[in-house]
């Protein structure tokens, strides 16, 4: 796998002082999203993402392990229109619970 060049711009962001914001989304096929978003440039971009399949294994994305061979980071801004905002609390359990 080639070294993602995207690593400083999502460590900058993850690290930064900014207002997060907590998102979900989930398909018909039993699969779901969580994303921890920071707004820059006036979009929201991803810096902590967890994806649960159909299969409930959950994966986590986030500087430190930006893609495997199973899923990345989201590397364009977030649709946040089509994502429902959810609590921070709820983000980190299901962050915690897949470490």
């Amino acid at each position: 796998m080639l070294p993602d060049l995207r690593q400083p711009l999502v460590r900058q962001l993850a690290e930064s002082d900014a207002p997060r914001h907590y998102w979900h989304m989930a398909d018909e096929d039993g699969r779901a999203w969580l994303f921890e978003s920071v707004e820059g440039d006036g979009e929201h971009w991803a810096v902590r993402q967890v994806e649960v399949g159909a299969d409930r294994v959950a994966r986590r994305y986030w500087w430190r392990h930006l893609q495997d061979e199973r899923g990345f980071l989201t590397d364009q801004p977030l649709e946040i229109w089509e994502l429902t905002e959810i609590p921070e609390s709820a983000f980190e359990a299901v962050w915690q619970a897949s470490a």
